[in-house]
């Protein structure tokens, strides 16, 4: 978009606060109206009563310079106020446009784009945003009334100094001009290299632990000082830019101001201008140099403000997750086909999936095993449709997933995976978390003993009511799996996805996850993605993938009997788990 296409897009956020913001341009043109009255005041002020000694002159103006002085200020108060409410609902408004569209993203923009940059773009570039929207407005709209004033009043005070003084216009016009370009872009270098700030430090601060048993403190900073340098070099570059233009102006101006001094005293030996005409005249020169100085100013946070705005209007237009399907599910049967799907990743070397072929019958327990990379997640994330296949189709009760709403789909649907998601609220809201908010507290307490978490639950300081922290820190991690397994329970979906659920506990968090889980998968049609071999013995079927493909499927026994894939990762792993601890001498 080019400038005034942003500039016309942002004043749209202004719109719905147009009264605050008509009030704040109605004080703005009283403040610039009183910048070439304070000029005009000088006039009669010498030559009545220095020159022609008039006593009712003498007598009030004192109380009419007060009186402007009162008038300008209470004007500047309205106007700086309303300008920076409206700022702030703008930012406001645009933040929660930028996090609603983040909601609504596809899992794949994500899987694309680093947190931190995410981050940034709701946290520093929409802060630019203010300044192009509000003050920079305010500059522009005030100061150029002001500079048309104190132009109109040297006009008609002398109409051949003031032709003199504009011919620094041209001159200012192309030196901001140039400079122009130059902001845009470094503003666009320095707004990247924020959200690579931003991401180098929320990696460091998230894996603090790796960071000092693995000795990573000196490369981290190493990595930080990198960008903070790189930040460093882009405000400098803006700097030099901004700072060059406004003594380039100045140079001007002053040029200008010497020439007209010399024509104004020629001008006084012809009798041609009076003692207070000259006065009033260099005051209102010299008066313009201030809203000259802010107007050739404001193109470095206007400049950086429409950057900012790039990036955040480049957020709000992301097409966010498709969502074609008219068929609103009520609750489902839980019947899961996949017919020849096929699934490539952006820019992998070979497919994630390769014609998977696979009926999972209502209320039956699927695994899922195989090698790492071998497609296990993917084909999961794809019954909630956070990927769309490439190839094929998959149905739920014979409605292919395409042709269901998103969230209906999704109201079927329950995950526990390895990674709880914990929200830093109660123990309560993080069961009952989102559609299921209003549910009753005996309602959750229920779901908490049903998934073996209220024995830990009672011995909180404030039980349900207790905050667990970030991401659930004050709990240990069959705790939060516990707690993830109560809010699927909650949720009673007839579809559920177990994403290696177990892989990270310890024994005896084990077991009780363990418990926790066949109570909820009893009567659900359940997907699991597996780690160990030993909790999926009592799955009905097992299906193993081998690059893509779905290599063999069958029983526990069947898949034993059979000696080939699953066999051999089952005995490695119960040759691991079955190697005794050698004793330390004594």
């Amino acid at each position: 978009m080019t400038s005034t296409e942003l500039y016309l897009r942002l004043l749209k956020y202004v719109a719905p606060y147009r009264r605050v913001f008509a009030l704040a341009l109605a004080a703005m043109m009283v403040v610039a109206a009183t910048e070439p009255a304070l000029p005009a005041i000088f006039k009669p002020l010498i030559d009545g009563t220095f020159v022609d000694k008039d006593v009712t002159i003498m007598r009030w103006m004192p109380f009419a310079i007060i009186g402007l002085f009162v008038v300008r200020g209470l004007a500047e108060y309205v106007a700086n106020y309303s300008i920076t409410w409206v700022g702030n609902k703008v930012v406001m408004d645009l933040r929660n446009a930028m996090f609603d569209k983040l909601l609504q993203l596809p899992t794949r923009y994500f899987d694309n784009h680093p947190t931190g940059n995410l981050i940034s773009k709701l946290t520093f570039d929409v802060a630019q945003v203010t300044a192009a929207a509000t003050s920079v407005l305010t500059v522009i709209f005030k100061d150029t009334l002001s500079i048309i004033g104190l132009l109109a009043w040297m006009l008609w005070l002398n109409w051949k100094l003031t032709l003199l003084a504009l011919v620094m216009a041209p001159i200012i016009v192309g030196v901001v001009r140039l400079i122009s370009v130059r902001l845009r872009r470094t503003s666009r270098d320095t707004q990247q290299a924020m959200g690579d700030i931003t991401q180098v430090l929320g990696e460091a601060i998230d894996g603090h632990k790796v960071v000092k048993l693995f000795g990573g403190q000196q490369y981290e900073a190493g990595r930080f000082d990198a960008q903070v340098n790189r930040m460093r070099r882009f405000m400098m570059k803006q700097t030099a830019a901004s700072a060059a233009s406004v003594p380039i102006v100045q140079f001007v101006a002053a040029l200008a101001l010497a020439g007209i001094i010399y024509f104004a005293t020629q001008q006084s030996h012809a009798d041609e201008i009076t003692i207070g005409g000259f006065i009033s005249f260099v005051t209102a020169m010299l008066m313009l140099t201030a809203p000259l100085k802010r107007i050739t100013s404001v193109n470095e946070p206007l400049q950086r403000g429409l950057a900012a705005a790039e990036s955040v209007f480049g957020l709000i237009d992301q097409p966010g997750e498709p969502d074609p399907g008219t068929v609103m599910l009520t609750r489902a049967r839980g019947e899961i086909r996949f017919d020849n799907v096929s699934f490539f990743y952006a820019d992998a070397e070979r497919t994630a999936l390769d014609q998977i072929n696979l009926v999972i019958a209502p209320g039956e327990t699927v695994a899922l095993v195989g090698a790492s990379g071998s497609g296990k997640t993917t084909l999961a994330n794809m019954v909630p449709r956070f990927y769309h296949p490439t190839l094929g189709r998959i149905t739920l009760d014979g409605h292919d997933l395409a042709s269901l709403k998103l969230a209906s789909l999704r109201a079927n649907i329950a995950l526990v995976s390895q990674d709880v998601v914990l929200f830093n609220d109660t123990v309560a809201a993080n069961i009952a978390y989102g559609a299921m908010k209003d549910t009753a507290e005996a309602e959750i307490a229920a779901a908490a003993e049903a998934a073996h978490a209220m024995e830990f639950i009672r011995l909180l300081p404030q039980g349900l009511q207790t905050l667990v922290g970030e991401n659930g820190a004050k709990l240990s991690g069959g705790q939060r799996q516990r707690l993830a397994i109560a809010r699927a329970l909650l949720k009673n979906a007839p579809v559920l996805i177990l994403d290696e659920a177990t892989s990270a506990l310890d024994s005896e968090s084990e077991r009780h996850v363990q418990a926790a889980l066949e109570v909820l998968m009893q009567g659900r049609t359940t997907l699991v993605i597996a780690h160990r071999l030993s909790t999926i013995e009592k799955a009905s079927r097992i299906a193993v993938l081998d690059k893509g493909r779905i290599a063999e499927i069958g029983s526990h026994r069947e898949l034993l009997e059979r000696s080939g894939i699953y066999a051999r990762l089952y005995r490695i792993q119960f040759e691991s788990s079955a190697q005794p601890v050698a004793s330390s001498p004594s």
